[in-house]
This record gives structure tokens, sequence and C-alpha cells, in this order.
């Protein structure tokens, strides 16, 4: 009976219940899924609580606008969300940008009014998305411009850390741009201050032995950052007490209700930010749903994210929090816990407002060298190699929107790096977008490779589909439904897939990306998947970015029609060998081993 709930909790939510999908959830509930999801909201909240003063302290506000944001805008985003799994609240990429709206505000009390204003602005324009149905545009903006501008905000948060790091004070004029910023708090800051520096780099080493241990030892949930902080905190405390610099005091009570005020000439200047961050976090929680369902194989409703996040954003500005989106840390933690549904984010929510009310005053004594050694290293850690060289190799495409997105974030402004992106890829985009179409071919007796037919029999052996279009981002999610019309057609007596590229056209690092997933999905699943009709740019690609499709059997494109097509048929039917289907016509005799026509 458990096991047969557990299957509902999976399936897509119907009618009404797509806009309430954790009361859907809720509706399959049992006792067996409540007790994954509690384990996993508590090890996302072990993680969070240390994140969100974190992000807080980057985003320019006080630490407790953190904590808060960890409590409102992650049950309401979970409560809301159409991935299962995904995590929201604050980050360091939509802090960074935060930090940089807000920058040219002198007075905290004014930036804090300022930073309230911008998540309702953000969660506004969010939640139009989503009533005009418009979330699914989302697929026109390459995956590059989220890879450079994670690469950019992880350079600014780690030039924006050092400061702390070293005991530096902050120099500089608001009005010029990051970097000169940062060049003068590091030239006219002042001395280093040992002391300092030694706890923060202490907390990198704990953290990073606390990693190395946990792997080591197995030990998934362990949780690394709350325990280093915790350490660090009562070392300092106890040998440098007063003489570091503290995060101070934290209120312990729940976020209260509150309208922050507007005037027109706030709206104004924060309009453009609003823009961008909102964009962004769209971005971020659409590709970090789309990586959980990779694994967790749901369905997702883009608009009913973009939902998520812009009622999530606002409950943030009417609670004292601070704008966010999908964590990518809390929600692979969450994943790995064994979350099975939304109430995970719920429980994890519940569980840092507990915290907060119980050991708030703790807090105080936590180290702002602690915090920025955790988030240099968090910085370093997002700027991925692997990811990078990957798009900066796919394409000219690519490479260009990663390059001008992350230098832009760096040198310009984290706002502006959004925009171009957005609109280089827009740009881009619409000369080469085009439909994707998924036919399936089988094999007649009569030996012609022909596209099936309804009234066809079906072979329970070979797959035969062919894709035609671009292949770009564009394309992507049209590509996802076709993959996963695919993936439902192969059972357990599925011996070969065979899938025609002739006429896929222009591949880009998104769809090369799902199709290097299906065929590791499939070869997990002990069907040989064999690719033919490979053109030179794609069988390119595949070799520049180290794809997974090396895996699969691959017949490079030739001169003769449809050649490479008949030659991956004969293939499939090698692999086959005598474990034919009952309308095989080889087990009729009627087909030789050579001499195959292809038909269109």
């Amino acid at each position: 009976m458990a096991q047969a709930s557990a299957r509902n909790i999976d399936e897509f939510p119907q009618g009404w219940w797509r806009y309430f999908p954790a009361l859907d959830s809720l509706r399959k509930y049992n006792g067996h899924v409540a007790r994954a999801d509690l384990l996993a909201g508590l090890s996302v909240a072990a993680v969070a609580v240390p994140q969100a003063v974190a992000y807080a302290l980057v985003a320019g506000v006080p630490a407790e606008y953190g904590l808060y944001t960890a409590v409102v805008m992650t049950a309401i985003g979970a409560f809301f969300a159409s991935s299962r799994q995904l995590i929201n609240g604050p980050t360091n990429a939509i802090s960074i940008a935060v930090l940089s709206a807000t920058a040219m505000i002198p007075l905290m009390e004014d930036k804090v009014n300022a930073v309230l204003v911008l998540a309702l602005m953000i969660g506004v324009l969010q939640v139009i998305i989503a009533v005009l149905r418009i979330g699914d545009l989302t697929r026109y903006i390459s995956h590059s411009v989220v890879v450079g501008f994670t690469a950019g905000a992880s350079v600014l948060l780690v030039m924006d850390q050092l400061k702390n790091l070293l005991g530096l004070s902050y120099k500089g004029d608001v009005h010029e741009p990051f970097v000169m910023r940062f060049w003068h708090s590091m030239t006219q800051g002042g001395t280093v201050d040992p002391s300092t520096l030694a706890v923060g780099l202490a907390s990198i080493a704990l953290v990073v032995g606390f990693r190395k241990m946990k792997k080591a030892l197995n030990w998934k949930l362990f949780p690394e950052l709350l325990v280093t902080v915790i350490g660090v905190s009562w070392v300092t405390w106890w040998i440098h007490q007063g003489s570091i610099s503290v995060v101070g005091h934290i209120p312990a009570k729940l976020p209260s209700f509150h309208i922050p005020l507007f005037d027109k000439g706030l709206l104004k200047d924060l309009a453009p930010s609003a823009l961008a961050i909102g964009t962004l976090g769209l971005l971020e929680a659409i590709a970090m749903s789309k990586s959980i369902a990779t694994t967790t194989r749901q369905q997702l409703d883009l608009n009913q994210i973009c939902l998520s996040e812009g009622l999530a954003n606002v409950g943030a500005g009417l609670f004292k929090g601070i704008p966010g989106s999908g964590s990518i840390t809390r929600s692979a933690i969450n994943v790995q816990a064994g979350a099975r549904t939304q109430w995970s984010g719920i429980f994890s929510a519940g569980a840092v407002a507990l915290i907060v009310v119980l050991f708030a005053p703790y807090a105080q004594f936590i180290p702002k060298a602690c915090l920025a050694g955790i988030l240099i290293l968090t910085g370093l850690r997002l700027i991925d190699p692997k990811a990078l060289r990957y798009h900066l190799r796919a394409s000219k495409f690519d490479a260009g929107i990663v390059l001008a997105t992350a230098f832009s974030a760096v040198f310009i402004s984290i706002e502006f790096c959004v925009l171009i992106g957005v609109f280089l890829s827009f740009l881009l985009a619409v000369p080469r977008a085009g439909r994707m179409l998924l036919s399936e071919f089988t094999v007649t007796k009569d030996r012609v490779i022909a596209e099936r037919m309804p009234d066809d029999p079906e072979c329970s052996r070979i797959l035969i589909f062919g894709l035609e279009g671009e292949m770009f981002f564009s394309s992507a999610t049209t590509l996802e439904e076709h993959f996963r019309t695919i993936e439902r057609r192969l059972t357990g007596n599925t011996k070969v897939l065979v899938l025609r590229l002739k006429r896929a056209r222009n591949p880009d690092a998104v769809c090369l990306h799902l199709l290097s997933d299906l065929v590791q999905r499939t070869e997990d699943r002990g069907i040989q998947v064999i690719l033919c009709g490979v053109n030179d740019d794609l069988h390119e690609m595949m070799q520049r970015t180290g794809a997974d499709l090396l895996r699969a059997e691959v017949f490079r494109e030739q001169k003769v029609r449809y050649s490479s097509t008949m030659m991956a048929v004969k293939r499939a039917y090698e692999i086959v060998g005598n474990d034919l289907c009952a309308h095989c016509p080889r087990r009729q005799g009627q087909m030789q081993d050579e001499g195959y026509y292809f038909m269109v």
C-alpha cells in the first residue's frame, strides 16, 4: 500500500491541483514519505542557517533578514513549486546582485527599505509572467547566460569578501564600479589583521577538511557549515573576546508583516535591477528544477515555477526578507537526503524558524571573517570549470554568451550582464528558432525502412526514431518532450534504440546535454543506443565537450543518402541476433542479411 502511494506522489498534478502542488502531494501522503521529507528538511535547515546569515551580509543588510528569507520564501516557494525538491531562499548570486542594485544608498535604514521594495518588485514581475503564461519564453534564453553570470558573480563574491577575510575597512565611492571599489578597499583599507585572517583561513580549512571526511566516511548529511560556524564562533569568543568583528545582535523572534515605503524615485531607480534580478531568479530556479527533474524524472510546469518564485519574493518583501531564488546547494542536499515532495521545503522553513526563536541570541558571536571564509570557498566552488569548458567549446554562440555575460558582470554591473545575456539570447535565437519533429520508423517485410504507420506491427526489440529541426536551446523543451516519448516506448524487451540525426541541425550545448542524458539513461537500462546520420558539426562538438554520446555507437553522415541509417539498422539486427520479436521479417524468413531500402 505504501509503495502504491509513493508512486502516486510522483504523478503530475491534474486540474486545479496543478496550481497547489504541495496540497496535491498531501492527498497522496503516507508515513514513509513524511519521514523522508522531515529528514531532508532538517538536513537542509542545517545548511540554510549559516548560508542565510552569510547571504544577508553579502546583500548589505542585517543577518536576521537572511534568516527571515529562509523561513518565509522557502515555505511559500515550496508550497507552490512545480518541482518537488526545489528549495528557494537567499542565494549568493542574487545577494550579489542586490548589493549592486542598492550600493548607492548610504543609510542602512534606507537600504533595508530599498531591498524590501526590490523583493516586491521582483515578485510582482514574476507573478505577471506566470499569469500571462509567458514563462515558456525562458526556453529562448540560453543556459549559457546562467553559466556566465554564475562565473562573474562568483568572482564578485570572492572580491567582496576579501576585505572581511583580511580585516580591512571598506573604501571607495558608492558611485564607482565594483572593481574600483574593490581596488580602493585593498589599497586604502588599512593593514591586514592577523587574528581576523587566521579565523577566516581556519574556517576554510575546517570546511574543506570536514567535506573530505564526509566523503571518505560517506556521511552525506553531515552539516559541515553549521559545525564550522559553531566551532569557530565558540573558539573565537573564548580566545579573542571583543577583538574580532562579529555579526552582532539577531532578535529571537519571527518576521512580522511589514509594508515598505514606496516612492516614484525609488521605483524608477530599482526598475532595471528588478527586471534583471527577476529574470535571473527565474533562470536559476528553472535550471535547477530541470536538473532535479533529470534525476527524478518528474514533469515540470514552467509557468507554475514562475508563479512560485514570484509569490515567494512577494512574501519575502512583506515579511522582512531579501530577494532570492532556487538554491543550488540546498536543493542538491534536499535531493541527496531523499526528499519526496514539496513538504521537505516547508519542514526546512519550520526548522529554521524554530532555530531563530531558540538560538538567535547566540548567532551574534559569529565572526564575520568565518562567514567570509565560507563565502569565498562557496564562490570558488561555484566557478564550475567543467561547465565553462563545455559551453566555451560547444559553439561560438555559447562561448560568446558566456564571455559577454561574465566579463560584463565583473567590469560593468551585475544587472547589465543579465540583460545583455538575455538580449543576445533572443537576438541569436530568433533566426535559428524552429520546430523539432520526432518520427518513428520500422523495417517492413519488404526490406524497406519506412515511417511507421499506426497499423504497423510494433517491434519489441528495436526502436528507430528520427529527429528533424533545430537542435538549439529554444527547442530544448520540445526535445525533452520527445525524449520522454521515446523513453515511454522502451520496455524490458527492447535491445536497441536507433536515433537518426541526419536532419537535426545547428546543435548547441543545451540540446547536446539533453541528448547525452538520454543516451546515458538508456544505456543504464541495458539498451544499446546507435546514433546515425551524425553530421560533422555534431560529431566535432561531441568530441570537444567529451559528451556521454560517445558511449553510443555512432554512424557518421555519408555522401550516399540514407546509407548511415541502413548501416545502423543492420548493426541493430546484429546486436539482437536470434532474439527476434514475433513480427520480425527475419523470423519469417522474409529478409536477408543484406539489402535495405529507405523510403521517406
